[in-house]
């Protein structure tokens, strides 16, 4: 039975008896920022459990989409080396909502196992929670199964529950026995960590409510919720003891041996990248992008050691965008979101490997020569933390390496530099948290801004400096609650609105409006009388400002559709800011958005806007909206009914709470100023519209202007004239550098040869930086085996150049050679083995400097 086949057959069981059949969501939770990844079967249903959702099934059957590394749930080191451990995997599962509960949920998965899959009753062992007669009764009384093959266990195996406090209860575990000739033993026996009794199946009822005092309330809609391992299932059905031997890991590690051409020797570097293909195309395809924290920096580590493994394999190009056809087709026919983004998960794959290849070597030789000076077998953390800092190496990808050569990482030392990395950075930035983070409240505001722009409210509550209070006084600042409020709080990237709240009695000046759970916050100043608890008022925008910051929201949902016609599909909102003056938007894309892309998406943009067509605006079902084609955002939570703007005849459909134009020819204009990169696989484009837009054209038309009057040149010449005096420019830049490259010679009587290497310290002053580094390219190439150190003196700033040949740098590194004369003209620098450069304020000190590099080598060697 193929894994494919297995994964049919569970969908098809629970569908005939009533599941409605979920499709997996995306690895990265849409209801849960608390949680890295989705990581079982049951995350996507967490707010049906709680009660703070309701479905219109009460039965579910999923194949489970799952990620395992990071957080506690970091299996990333073992991956690989045993047999069942994965980053990425299937789980299958059925739940009940209020439905069925153990007899029915223990009734179908012997069903499955016994009748379709056919396994042998005698070779399935069962365990369930110590206290629950209830289950045990079922299995043994009603089920008739073997009571020597049954075992009860402590709260540690089979209790679970969703935190400390909240849905809890007891679970059935069902494991698989391999037979005798495997070790280990039963579970609950002293040797049940052996391999024999492999887990396949967990049942887990959840019967109680476990309060804040640990007393346990039972649940009135008791629930299942179910989790079987599919690959875990697989290696059962195809007779195999390790995961990689089913079907879909010997089909992947074929097709990797085949198109890297090397021996499918079955070694645990094959099973790695076997796995962390899996992980990496499925995390990049559910809009996770490689990055330096978060969820993008664990799929940098996945990414990273697969590409240190295919190292290891012999494999000397980047290898692993080669490798996503052949899991396109394992399971794209399961998962036909693969094949769609099959491209755009190829481009980050080869972007990632390209950026790793650039420090990995040079890290690599940090590591031999740290590990050749070991005296113990632990790895210090300042190697650790140099790899991970300079070189891109995440600590699991260096315990990895230690681990092949029997050593291990010292953790607490690694942990102490980035603790003090940390500090440093805290100390280095300044921030405030706000008053509206502070305010917590039961207060729900009713938003009346979608169609008045003023009107009356109640106040309801009243805070001063984060205290709840009765009344705010000339000259307080404060915060204002009303029952009934136009003021739109910060929300989806746009800011709140301002605007003035009066009463009989008072005038309070609205500067800012947040939301505090289902409250508007209004932030401000009382400048005049005094407002307190109960009074009436009349709430009033600055329509002006709201105007200005409504063709902006509309116009960036304009620009998100003019995007992903352009450059994909695969761009996803990341972030953004929606002011009055101006429009800023985070996307995911792997590389710089061309000149000629930015122009098509400013005129799809405004072609849209001369379209004049109207915005239509809906309340529907989510599923509904998201069957209607409407974008929602990866790890925004939306209620069952969601708000759908629809722009341009459905040029653009989005969820969105916000408020926009009435006809997109409102917004008038549409004008990029910048695109950019913000972080690894994320870009940036600002733009502003409207009245915003025209005076960004008129202040860059001043600008042009300007040049043509410096130029002499009408505007329309401009371009062409500024072109002929870069290339005249060019041109002479060319003649001093072979001037000064002539001048280079006079400088040969002064290298020195010391134990074979030809040493010249000398000085070119005037000369740049470019035209430094290019007389030390020149020495190198000259002098072969040499060390070159050319120090300047421009402007009165010193700078100092040092270029070691990489036939050397075993014995002399270039940042050591800087670093031990840069103190001498008041100045400090850095570089690479091979490369290094200093500046400093001590034109006087660099003769000794440079006279001092002779004898620094001397000593040195010795």
């Amino acid at each position: 039975m193929t894994s494919n086949e297995l994964r049919r057959l569970f969908l098809e069981f629970f569908n005939s008896h009533g599941h409605q059949i979920v499709e997996s969501s995306p690895l990265v939770p849409g209801n849960d920022p608390t949680l890295l990844f989705t990581n079982a079967g049951m995350v996507q249903f967490k707010d049906v459990f709680l009660g703070e959702e309701t479905r219109k099934y009460n039965r579910a059957v999923t194949s489970q989409r799952c990620v395992r590394a990071g957080g506690k749930h970091n299996d990333l080191e073992n991956v690989g080396y045993t047999a069942r451990h994965h980053t990425f995997f299937e789980m299958l599962g059925n739940f009940s909502f209020g439905d069925y509960f153990k007899e029915e949920a223990i009734r179908y998965a012997w069903e499955f196992l016994t009748k379709v899959l056919e396994l042998p009753e005698e070779r399935l062992w069962v365990t369930v929670y110590e206290e629950d007669d209830e289950a045990s009764d079922i299995w043994i009384n009603t089920m008739g199964i073997d009571p020597e093959r049954f075992s009860r266990m402590g709260e540690k195996d089979n209790f679970w529950a969703m935190g400390d406090t909240g849905p809890c209860g007891p679970c059935s575990e069902i494991f698989f026995d391999h037979g005798p000739d495997v070790a280990g033993g039963p579970p609950g026996s002293s040797d049940e960590d052996g391999d024999r009794y492999v887990e396949i199946w967990n049942l887990v009822f959840m019967q109680y409510e476990r309060g804040a005092d640990g007393k346990m309330t039972p649940l009135p809609k008791p629930s299942v919720d179910t989790g079987m391992g599919l690959e875990r299932t697989a290696a059962v059905m195809q007779g195999v003891h390790s995961n990689y031997e089913i079907d879909l890991f010997a089909n992947l590690i074929a097709g990797i041996t085949d198109i890297l051409e090397i021996e499918n020797n079955r070694s645990s570097s094959l099973n790695v990248i076997a796995d962390h293909i899996r992980a990496c195309c499925f995390l990049i395809v559910d809009g996770v992008v490689p990055g330096n924290e978060g969820r993008g920096y664990v799929l940098r580590r996945i990414i990273r050691r697969a590409i240190r493994h295919g190292k290891k394999l012999g494999v000397k190009t980047n290898f692993l965008q080669r490798l996503v056809g052949i899991l396109c087709a394992e399971m794209g026919e399961a998962y036909p979101e693969l094949v769609k983004s099959k491209k755009h998960v190829e481009k980050v794959l080869e972007k990632e490997e390209l950026r790793f290849a650039e420090t990995l070597d040079q890290g690599m030789e940090i590591l031999e020569a740290a590990i050749a000076d070991l005296d113990g077998n632990e790895l210090p953390g300042e190697v650790v933390f140099k790899l991970y800092d300079t070189f891109g190496f995440p600590v699991d990808l260096t315990a990895d390496i230690a681990r092949e050569r029997n050593l291990t990482v010292d953790q607490e030392g690694f942990d102490l530099q980035m603790q003090e990395q940390r500090s440093r950075a805290r100390a280095a930035s300044k921030f405030s948290t706000g008053e509206s983070g502070s305010i917590k409240t039961d207060v729900e505001t009713s938003f009346s801004g979608y169609e008045n722009m003023g009107g009356n409210g109640k106040v309801v509550a009243i805070y001063k400096n984060s205290d709840e209070v009765d009344c705010l006084s000339e000259g307080d600042e404060g915060v204002l609650i009303l029952d009934i409020t136009p003021f739109y709080a910060e929300s989806g990237g746009q800011v709140g609105d301002t605007g003035v709240i009066e009463s009989d009695n008072g005038f309070f000046q609205v500067t800012d409006t947040q939301k505090s759970i289902k409250a508007n916050i209004h932030h401000g100043k009382m400048h005049s009388g005094t407002i307190r608890i109960g009074d009436e008022v009349l709430a009033t925008i600055d329509s002006e400002r709201r105007a200005a910051i409504v063709i902006n929201h509309s116009a960036t949902h304009l620009m998100h559709a003019a995007l992903r016609h352009v450059l994909g599909d695969h761009v996803q909102q990341k972030g953004s800011l929606v002011a009055p003056d101006r429009l800023r938007f985070d996307f995911s894309h792997y590389e710089g958005v061309t000149p000629d892309q930015l122009t098509q998406i400013e005129h799809l943009v405004n072609k849209e806007i001369r379209k004049n067509s109207a915005a239509d605006i809906k309340m529907m079902g989510y599923d509904d909206a998201v069957k209607f084609g409407a974008i929602a955002l990866f790890g925004e939570k939306y209620d069952d009914e969601v708000r759908v703007l629809s722009l341009g005849n459905d040029f653009s459909i989005e969820l969105c709470g916000g408020t926009h134009v009435q006809r997109t020819g409102d917004i008038g204009i549409f004008k990029i100023t910048s695109e950019g990169g913000v972080a690894s696989g994320i870009r940036r484009i600002e733009a502003v519209t409207g009245k915003s837009a025209l005076d960004w054209i008129d202040a860059n038309y001043q600008i042009l202007s300007d040049i043509s009057l410096l130029l002499k040149s009408p505007p329309d010449r401009a371009k062409t004239k500024i072109e002929q005096l870069v290339k005249r420019n060019r041109k002479l830049e060319k003649e001093v550098l072979t001037a000064n490259q002539q001048a280079l010679t006079d400088f040969d009587e002064q290298v020195t040869d010391i134990d074979g290497i030809k040493v010249i310290a000398i000085r070119m002053d005037g000369a740049d930086a470019k035209t430094l580094r290019a007389a030390v390219d020149s020495y190198k190439d000259k002098l072969q085996s040499a060390v070159v150190v050319i120090g300047a003196v421009e402007n009165e700033k010193v700078r100092l150049v040092a270029g070691v040949t990489a036939d050397i740098i075993n014995r002399i590194k270039a940042g050591d050679v800087i670093h031990a004369v840069a103190e001498q003209i008041g100045g400090k620098g850095g570089g690479r083995p091979d490369f290094a450069q200093a500046g400093g304020g001590d034109p006087a000190g660099l003769d000794a400097a440079l006279d001092s590099v002779s004898g620094w080598i001397s000593d040195q060697l010795s």
